[in-house]
């Protein structure tokens, strides 16, 4: 089932106030001409049919289409900004299609060959790179957290499940609604590490709860961090009207501040907000924690180790609007740190990239039903623009098979 986007918005719709770096660009003619040249070779390349208001289009007579409205300021942006200019071109109006995946899902699967590899050695000089106010040391990964995950709770019961499940749902032949397959995939990895009556459970990254309210359900008893104040205001709501307060404690901390010993660790798609350069200390704090005998159970979205290294330095649209400080990992990266600083080992994992397509699509439907209660909790146009855009980008990615997601079970070696 397509999910259909918005109707577009007026070019001046756009409160620059709220959103300065939407000012109409200055053009650079070279760029643009550059900027156009690659946009040929791209639709080529992928069957995208682009077409422009004066009749003329670049790509196949028939394809995924991309209707550019404003082609100066298209250019001078992609030209000027690469893929963040892309993404902003749609949060400006721009371009738009009918459906973004369509669009999003042949570029995001030639992502390796869409740039010719002479040109991807200049990278480091032509890409923005990461600012160093989106570190992910304490202050920085407050900041971080907050500018996603604090937005508004309202705002993500918009389009989330009744569990307020933010990863990847796990569908199956027996588990075929969006809640069915988010209880199946929490259900999974608390059998996975062992989770039952009397467990003491560390769970790194609470969201909303959904977790804790399950494994303390069983028993458990759970220890719950997040940097989330909103997260953590919720999820302590959830859990006393569960009547599960004695079983629960959810605090916000920071996973490198961690003492005691539990016997089962679980952390749902936190570690991409980790940072490369905090792998070794947040695998080391698990380690630290988990008692003689017990199992981490880790479920994270990944990348191809090329494409990680090609990329971790690259500060994208991502970064910018969505997941300040973000890192998507490679499995090759999570193995050589828990075998480089920990005793660690993988004991078990599962791939589950589609259902991660599936679960984004069934999202992407209940935001678009959704635009009048996103409009109501002040959230405007230019936002709602931006966060299909992140929707339909994260799909592409998946169903591509550009991303991936895996749950990983860890235990020490010879324990």
């Amino acid at each position: 089932m397509n999910v259909v986007e918005h109707k577009p918005a007026r070019r001046d719709a756009v409160d620059l106030r709220r959103w300065p770096a939407l000012a109409r660009p200055t053009s650079d003619p070279v760029r643009a001409m550059l900027a156009r040249v690659f946009l040929r070779r791209v639709a080529a390349r992928t069957g995208i049919r682009v077409d422009f208001p004066d009749g003329s289009h670049f790509g196949p007579a028939v394809g995924p289409l991309m209707n550019v409205r404003d082609p100066a300021a298209f250019f001078a942006r992609l030209g000027q900004d690469g893929k963040i200019g892309f993404g902003e071109s749609y949060m400006a109006c721009e371009w738009d299609s009918v459906d973004l995946v369509e669009v999003l899902e042949p570029l995001a699967r030639q992502a390796d060959s869409l740039v010719p590899r002479p040109v991807q050695v200049l990278r480091r000089w032509y890409e923005a790179r990461h600012p160093a106010s989106e570190s992910n040391d304490r202050a920085g990964a407050a900041r971080n957290i907050v500018r996603h995950y604090d937005l508004s709770n309202d705002l993500f019961a918009t389009f989330l499940d009744k569990s307020m499940t933010y990863s990847a749902a796990l569908f199956g032949e027996e588990h075929t609604t969006l809640a069915q397959a988010q209880a199946h995939k929490i259900e999974r990895l608390l059998d996975a590490t062992g989770v039952r009556r009397g467990t003491r459970l560390l769970e790194v990254g609470t969201g909303w709860g959904e977790l804790a309210l399950r494994a303390a359900r069983r028993g458990a008893r759970v220890t719950s961090v997040t940097l989330s104040v909103e997260q953590a205001t919720l999820a302590r709501k959830r859990v006393a009207e569960a009547g599960l307060g004695a079983l629960v404690d959810i605090r916000v901390e920071d996973y490198r501040d961690l003492v005691g010993t539990y016997d089962a660790i679980i952390s749902v798609e936190m570690f991409e907000a980790v940072g490369e350069q905090w792998w070794p200390t947040y695998f080391r704090t698990l380690e630290e924690c988990l008692a003689t005998g017990g199992r981490i159970g880790l479920q994270s979205i990944l990348m191809a180790h090329d494409r990680l290294e090609a990329t971790k330095s690259s500060w994208t649209w991502i970064h910018k609007y969505i997941f300040p400080g973000g890192l998507i990992p490679s499995e090759q990266a999570i193995r050589q740190t828990i075998r480089s600083h920990t005793s660690l080992e993988i004991v078990d994992h599962l791939r589950f990239g589609e259902s991660y397509a599936s679960t984004l699509r069934m999202w992407r439907q209940q935001f678009s039903n959704a635009v009048g209660d996103v409009e109501r909790l002040g959230f405007d146009e230019t936002f709602r623009r931006m966060w299909s855009f992140f929707l339909a980008y994260s799909q592409a990615g998946f169903a591509s098979g550009y991303l991936d997601v895996a749950q990983f079970v860890m235990a020490r070696k010879n324990p």
